[in-house]
């Protein structure tokens, strides 16, 4: 068969299964919809919540960021798993003892106010729409290469396929899909980085192949990052394992997108919600650590899996005449996401750093999802790659459509608009509001913002500096008001998004030069965090301290007991 028909083979099979635990696991109560009846063990919890992190844009972006970024790509290695220490120490164990649904309620409840509640959800509902359209585009790549339909239809179909999934079980149907999913999602990730190592170093370790030495052809015997630094010299680029040079981000930036990274993970809603659907607060930690475990396996092959790509791309194309270049260049450039621009004439590619002379372009989402083709594997290991990166959008655009069903029906909905609203007409709502945000995540991944893992980033500054302080002082002091959290709280996320927004899409002919601190859009959460830090401080000891019985709320979630 070919690749067409082992990936609707395995899309079928995979979305069958999917679809099969959505109707096993329907439910009919709230708690069930909202926190999949708090009986989750935390070792599928943290399958489940490996599932939903390891979202398109680790799947299928952020290799291929680190493939043209070299070294600085590391960023999203260090930011994203990094933050799972935070969430493990701060926040998880907890939340999770202090019950209810949503990390808003905590919100509310914590900072005495119906007002922080709302605010809280109005943030989730803004961080969780610009995560979810990372993943909608990854699962339009996916389809308008591996299924030959174009970007539209195919986040069309994934759209139609986690509404029904999330809408039927709720977070108890999302849960166990996502653990069907980790597996679906590792095994495609795992399968080809081994063969691939193989083949480049004769290691089959990916971990180990990324450091060794090219087994054969003109290389032979030179480490493999020496001679794609070697290849980026010859072409123009800056070296792939240099750091802090021209063409590179400096190191305040990097600081910047990596501080940003980690405070986001440990303050985004769809991550946190998964720690109040385990039994208690020590089931919460045991499932952040091997969520950490689960994404670790995934997150340590991604650097080889980077320089394999970067190697095997520029090999493959530079030179080549174009009427002869490979089968696997022509298909992925009728989706438009790679190109042959012939600038001198003379019918042959040439891939360079200089602009000007530069005739490939190339997106830096395909990279994973064209990397089985580059190296030559069987059809059905291209195959099982494409449904890896669909299970790992539809994972996380999953939990995502929760979180934001949730903020609208049981956040704004029963707690400020109908608070006498019946648990049958909150589930009615909270599947209703699923449904309209499915369409305009869905309408973000036709007209997406950037890359997949460059929009990702943006929706973790923006939890970074939103929930991130809010969450942490209300654990950790008593003297924050409900003034100081909503002043906070707004203050980070107005900053932050007017800073993405200006130089995404107002100034977008700017230098690095015109960046505050020379921090960019990406890594400016992290200013955001500090002024929310620095306001909600301020404001809190300016306001009358928080009644009695709120302090003392305080000091019982922070009580180590396990039982919740």
């Amino acid at each position: 068969m070919d690749v067409q028909a082992w990936t609707y083979l395995f899309v079928f099979l995979t979305f069958g299964l999917y679809i099969g635990i959505a109707i096993w696991s329907r439910v009919s109560s709230t708690e069930g919809f909202y926190v999949a009846g708090r009986g989750v063990p935390a070792i599928a919890n943290g399958m489940a919540t490996g599932a939903d992190w390891m979202s398109a844009a680790s799947f299928i972006s952020m290799a291929g960021l680190i493939s043209f970024m070299g070294y600085t790509g590391t960023i999203y290695l260090m930011g994203w798993t990094g933050g799972y220490v935070l969430l493990a120490l701060l926040l998880a164990p907890y939340l999770r003892k202090y019950g209810k649904f949503t990390t808003s309620e905590f919100l509310g409840d914590r900072y005495y106010s119906n007002a922080a509640r709302v605010v809280g959800a109005l943030c989730t509902i803004f961080v969780s729409f610009t995560y979810i359209a990372g993943q909608m585009r990854g699962v339009g790549i996916v389809f308008s290469r591996f299924l030959e339909v174009d970007v539209e239809t195919g986040v069309a179909f994934g759209m139609v396929l986690v509404l029904v999934y999330a809408t039927l079980g709720g977070m108890r149907g999302i849960t166990y899909t996502q653990v069907a999913q980790y597996c679906v999602l590792i095994v495609a990730y795992l399968i080809p980085a081994i063969a691939i190592s193989w083949k480049v170093t004769g290691n089959p370790v990916p971990q180990l192949g990324f450091g060794d030495t090219i087994a054969s052809g003109q290389n032979a015997g030179m480490f493999l990052l020496e001679t794609l630094d070697a290849l980026h010299r010859d072409l123009g680029f800056p070296e792939y394992t240099a750091s802090f040079i021209a063409g590179k981000k400096s190191m305040v930036d990097v600081f910047a997108i990596t501080a940003a990274l980690m405070v986001g993970t440990a303050g985004l809603p769809h991550v946190l919600i998964r720690f109040y659907t385990v039994p208690d607060a020590r089931a919460a930690r045991w499932s952040a650590l091997w969520a950490l475990i689960f994404i670790a396996i995934l997150y340590t092959t991604a650097p080889a899996v980077s320089a394999f790509a970067r190697v095997n791309l520029i090999q493959t194309l530079n030179g080549v005449a174009y009427e002869e270049a490979p089968a696997w260049f022509s298909k992925w450039e009728t989706t438009g996401l790679i190109g042959f621009d012939d600038k001198n004439g003379d019918g042959h590619i040439a891939y360079s750093g200089d602009a000007a002379s530069n005739e490939l372009s190339v997106d830096r989402d395909i990279m994973v999802l064209a990397n089985p083709e580059i190296a030559n594997l069987p059809a059905w290991v291209v195959a099982l790659v494409a449904a890896g990166g669909l299970a790992a959008a539809l994972s996380t655009a999953a939990g995502l459509l929760l979180v934001i069903s949730s903020a609208f029906s049981h956040d704004l909905g029963k707690s400020w608009l109908a608070p006498g609203m019946s648990d049958k007409r909150e589930l009615a709502v909270a599947r209703g509001a699923a449904a309209l945000a499915v369409v305009g995540a869905g309408l973000l991944g036709i007209f997406p913002l950037g890359f997949v893992a460059q929009v990702v980033a943006f929706a973790f500054g923006l939890a970074a500096s939103s929930f991130f302080p809010a969450l942490v002082l209300g654990i950790f002091w008593k003297r924050a008001t409900r003034e100081g959290a909503i002043a906070g709280m707004l203050a980070g996320i107005v900053f932050t998004a007017s800073y993405i927004a200006w130089f995404k899409f107002f100034a977008e002919r700017s230098s690095s030069a015109d960046w505050l601190f020379g921090i960019s859009p990406e890594g400016i959460g992290s200013i955001g965090m500090l002024l929310n830090f620095a306001v909600t401080i301020a404001v809190s000891l300016a306001t009358k301290p928080p009644p009695e019985e709120v302090q003392a709320l305080v000091e019982e979630i922070r009580l180590p007991r396990t039982q919740s």
